[in-house]
């Protein structure tokens, strides 16, 4: 079960119900955001709430990314499912608040994610999948020292074509 995480901009808190909105389902039904997302659209406040509720249910590690500065719900963060054989967690982000893109939020939650699933979790690695068009993600992830591990073909069909996706991992203590 996630635990309330902060850093200096951002406060992290255990995705609930409390996040249903209409903004958010905005976020989940907008082309801009959701373009290389695997849930692409087609969502209600009935179909968000579900999701939550499921979500709740299971206990994972998935947090609601808020800005300290005004409270504002940006995005989610999730790491999910983690793979106890190989002591890994799966990492994935959204931050659905355009608004807010470009400022750097994605990294510093990420770091607070990771951290906990490394430093708490004793975690060994963390690992990813991206669409290989998703260029600025796959930089971010570079940058923190993700390595791509594999390339996988025609993965889906993404922002109107089929996409290849890209496996990345972190090891813990190469950050």
């Amino acid at each position: 079960m996630a635990k309330q995480l902060e850093t200096e901009r951002l406060l992290l808190e255990p995705l609930s119900l409390k996040q249903l909105s209409s903004k958010y389902v905005g976020w989940l039904n907008d082309p801009e955001v959701n373009k290389y997302l695997e849930t692409r659209g087609g969502y209600t406040i009935e179909k968000l709430r579900s999701f939550l509720e499921d979500q709740e249910k299971k206990g994972i590690l998935f947090w609601a990314i808020y800005k300290k500065q005004d409270a504002k719900h940006i995005g989610n963060i999730k790491i999910d499912p983690i793979d106890e054989s190989k002591n890994s967690g799966e990492y994935g982000i959204l931050i659905g608040d355009k608004d807010e893109w470009g400022k750097g939020f994605a990294k510093e939650a990420s770091w607070a994610a990771i951290n906990f699933c490394f430093d708490e979790l004793k975690l060994e690695q963390v690992t990813l999948g991206v669409v290989e068009d998703n260029e600025a993600a796959i930089e971010l992830y570079k940058k923190m020292g993700f390595e791509v591990t594999e390339k996988i073909e025609d993965k889906g069909f993404y922002n109107g074509k089929m996409c290849n996706s890209i496996r990345m991992v972190l090891k813990n203590g190469k950050q």
